[in-house]
C-alpha cells in the first residue's frame, strides 16, 4: 500500500506519519447546507473509484453519490496512464452526476471540475494554484491534481458522468520518483487541513458549479476558468493524436472548452479532445 513501517525493538511497530483517515459522519457534517445533495460512500481498497462507481451508475446509482477510497491501486488518468496514489497521501474520489439534456450538454464539464477544485485548494493557500487545460490543477507549473470524466448515454437523451479526481496531499520520495512529470502536494503548499475537509470544500465548490453548470453550460463559467489558466498568452505545443507537434501562443479557451491556438500568421484555431497534449514551449 505504499506505507513504511518503523520497528522499535522491544516496543512494537508504528508508522512515521499518521494516517488522516476519511470519516463519512465528518465529511457529512462538514458539507452543511449540501449534505442533501450526495450520498458520501468510502471503501478501505479500491482498484479505481471510477471503475466501481461506473459500474454502481449503470445499475442505478443516484445521482449526487460520491465514491472515496483510502486506498487505490489501479487509478486511472487520462491517455490511459496510471494514477500513483499511496495510502493517506492522496484523495482520490470520484461523483456521479446525471442529466436529462444529452452528451451533448456536458461540454466544458472538465473544465468546470477543475476550477472547483482549484477553488477549493484555494481556500486554504497564498499559493497561485491554477488551471491547465484540459483536466489538471498546477502549482508553479506543477501537477497537483488530475481529473478523469467518463461519460455514457444518448447524445439528447438520458446521460451520466462519472468524474474522477485525484489530489495529492502527502507523496512519497518513491512515489515522486514514479510519477513521469513534475509535482507537488499539499503539504509542501504548508496545506494541513484534514483530507475529510478538503473532500468537504471540494463537494462544495463542485455543487456550486454544477448548478451553474446545469443551468447555463461552460459558457457561465469560461471566464473564470480562464482567470486561473497557467497557460495564458505563452508559448506553447500541441502533440496530437497522429503524434504532430503543433506550435503557437495559448489563447484561452472557447464557449465549449476548446482550446484556442494563436499561430503564428494571428490565426487562431480551436482543439479538443482528450487525446491531445499540451506542453510549454520551452524553445520559445
Amino acid at each position: 500500500m505504499g506505507l513504511k513501517v518503523h520497528a522499535v525493538r522491544g516496543r512494537g511497530y508504528k508508522l512515521p506519519v499518521p494516517v488522516d483517515w476519511l470519516d463519512e459522519t465528518a465529511i457529512v457534517e462538514l458539507l452543511g447546507d449540501v449534505a442533501h445533495d450526495y450520498e458520501v460512500r468510502i471503501l478501505d481498497s479500491a482498484a479505481s473509484t471510477n471503475i466501481v462507481l461506473m459500474e454502481a451508475a449503470l445499475q442505478g446509482a443516484v445521482d449526487g453519490t460520491v465514491l472515496c477510497a483510502e486506498h487505490q491501486f489501479a487509478g486511472k488518468g487520462r491517455r490511459g496512464r496510471y494514477w500513483h496514489a499511496v495510502l493517506g497521501g492522496s484523495l482520490t474520489f470520484s461523483v456521479l452526476w446525471r442529466f436529462e439534456n444529452g452528451l451533448q450538454s456536458l461540454a466544458g464539464l472538465s473544465l468546470a471540475v477543475g476550477l472547483a477544485i482549484a477553488r477549493a485548494i484555494n481556500r486554504h493557500t497564498r499559493h497561485a494554484v491554477r488551471l491547465k487545460w484540459p483536466n489538471d490543477v498546477l502549482v508553479d507549473y506543477r501537477k497537483l491534481a488530475g481529473i478523469l470524466v467518463e461519460v455514457q448515454g444518448d447524445l439528447h437523451g438520458a446521460a451520466f458522468a462519472v468524474v474522477g479526481i485525484g489530489l495529492n496531499v502527502r507523496m512519497s520520495p518513491d512515489q515522486r520518483d514514479a510519477v513521469d512529470q513534475a509535482v507537488v502536494d499539499l503539504y509542501e503548499m504548508g496545506i494541513t487541513v484534514s483530507r475529510n475537509q478538503l473532500l468537504a470544500d471540494c463537494l462544495q465548490e463542485l455543487h456550486l458549479l454544477l448548478t451553474l453548470f446545469r443551468a447555463q453550460g461552460f459558457p457561465a463559467l469560461r471566464a473564470d476558468w480562464m482567470a486561473l489558466d497557467a497557460y495564458a498568452d505563452k508559448a506553447v505545443t500541441l502533440k496530437l493524436p497522429d503524434s504532430k507537434g503543433v506550435v503557437g501562443v495559448a489563447a484561452g479557451v472557447d464557449e465549449t472548452g476548446a482550446f484556442l491556438l494563436r499561430n503564428p500568421q494571428s490565426g487562431i484555431h480551436a482543439y479538443s479532445g482528450g487525446e491531445i497534449s499540451l506542453r510549454l514551449d520551452t524553445c520559445a
